[in-house]
């Protein structure tokens, strides 16, 4: 009796909405690093056939782009509602520009929908973007750590043309000792932690 080949697990597939193509350029060097498929969409048109695929689960969104009360975000504020227990398949991470303001952040908030403002740390975006692919199930566990590739690419931007979209901070680069060290102790606090939902609305949380 022939048994089929076990089923691949889907790709996780992450739709990146920014007509900053410098910056959506350097957001896809950062998330094509884990191994996960990322689009870049430059209008909300674009967003909106693309949804319809329903090949996504995560969608890092220019708050400046879909507005805080277009028919667009009132779209991705209900997809990114319906929990992974009712069915839903997707998040939503929203950008937002550092001139805008605290006007997104306010309306972002009482939608409780995560943000990051640019320019963001690194590993900060890392880390929404892996807690928001583990609460529909892309992925097994949260990234809770600075990798070595990343340290390098740091460099290699301070040596290249500079982006707006990183933040400055020396931290970024750690030594061997300096990551086993990190690592351990998050290994540590993860055995400790209760296992919750976490509130990724307000970025100093």
């Amino acid at each position: 009796m022939s048994t089929s080949p076990p089923i691949a697990p889907r790709q996780v597939g992450i739709l990146v909405l920014d007509s900053d193509a410098p910056a959506a350029g350097a957001v896809k060097q950062i998330l094509d690093s884990e191994g996960w498929r990322v689009r870049i969409v430059s209008d909300t048109r674009m967003l909106l056939a693309e949804l319809k695929t329903g090949e996504w689960s995560l969608v890092i969104a220019d708050v400046a782009l879909t507005g805080v009360d277009g028919p667009v975000f009132i779209t991705l504020r209900e997809l990114a509602s319906v929990s992974s227990e009712e069915g839903g398949r997707i998040r939503v991470l929203f950008l937002i520009p550092e001139s805008a303001g605290s006007h997104f952040n306010s309306s972002l908030e009482a939608a409780r929908l995560p943000y990051v403002i640019r320019p963001f740390h690194l590993h900060d975006f890392l880390e929404k973007v892996s807690d928001l692919l583990v609460e529909v199930k892309a992925i097994e566990a949260p990234l809770r750590q600075v990798r070595r590739e990343f340290g390098a690419l740091r460099k290699k931007k301070q040596t290249g043309r500079p982006t707006s979209m990183f933040a400055s901070r020396d931290s970024f680069s750690y030594t061997d000792e300096e990551l086993a060290e990190y690592e351990r102790q998050e290994s540590e606090e993860s055995k400790k932690r209760p296992k919750r939902r976490i509130d990724l609305g307000n970025p100093n949380r």
